[in-house]
């Protein structure tokens, strides 16, 4: 089945997201509620509501996306290239709907799936559950209602490594050093995106961070197919431009 699938069809996506609020005092309290009862069933003896909030980010309902990264591998006279694009910002609405936009668009023009590594348990959920919470129509790749799994165009390298083994679980740092590719967390790791984000405010940094996991995902997919993996001088980073 992985030889069949069209690399150029494919956009690669990672999103980064942090808590919706800097600290738990700052929520308001009838999320904060809510939130106090989901840290119960969470915490270990040494954690408390507070401690744990740093983690909510993880969570649609009291996170949000801070950065999208995109990628897609386009094939010219024999010669690839990844052309990557980001959507970062403090507000999530306008982020949000530059990154339907172009799922939209691209999706008028090909058969476009989409490919995430844990993608189907976090990236396109979380997408999907942010979207609707800030207005935003569902682009028919996310719009999943009443659709058979088969139907779905969602890749998901760590489903693909899996091989049916549904208990077994391989980061993608894990992954990159397996298959002797640079490791995406050189920098930071998912653990310190909030830490950078509402402390630092480097969206920049978020966005470099996020870029590489593109990277290491496109260069997987590529592995799995049994083809030759991108170059330095094959990647290109889009600033204003369409993919």
């Amino acid at each position: 089945m992985v030889e069949q699938i069209k690399i150029g069809n494919i956009l690669f996506l990672d999103i980064e997201t942090v808590p919706a609020y800097p600290s738990l005092d700052k929520v308001p309290e009838n999320i904060r509620s809510h939130w106090e009862k989901k840290a119960s069933y969470l915490k270990k003896e040494s954690e408390s509501p507070e401690t744990l909030y740093q983690r909510s980010g993880m969570y649609a309902e009291f996170g949000r996306i801070i950065c999208i990264s995109t990628g897609m591998i386009v094939i010219q006279e024999d010669k690839r290239a990844l052309r990557l694009k980001s959507f970062l910002g403090e507000d999530e609405k306008e982020l949000l709907e530059k990154f339907a936009d172009l799922v939209t668009r691209l999706c008028q023009k090909r058969e476009i799936e989409l490919c995430a590594h844990n993608g189907k348990e976090f990236d396109f959920p979380y997408i999907a559950r942010r979207m609707l919470i800030n207005g935003i129509r569902l682009p028919s790749l996310f719009d999943t209602a009443g659709k058979r799994p088969w139907e779905l165009k969602h890749l998901d390298t760590l489903e693909l490594w899996k091989f049916g083994d549904h208990k077994h679980y391989t980061s993608l740092d894990l992954l990159a050093s397996v298959f002797n590719l640079e490791s995406p967390k050189s920098d930071i790791d998912g653990s310190q995106v909030a830490h950078v984000y509402w402390n630092e405010g480097d969206l920049k940094r978020i966005a470099e961070y996020c870029c590489r996991d593109v990277i290491t995902i496109a260069q997987l997919m590529l592995r799995f197919k049994g083809e030759e993996g991108l170059k330095p001088e094959d990647i290109v980073f889009l600033d204003n431009m369409p993919l």
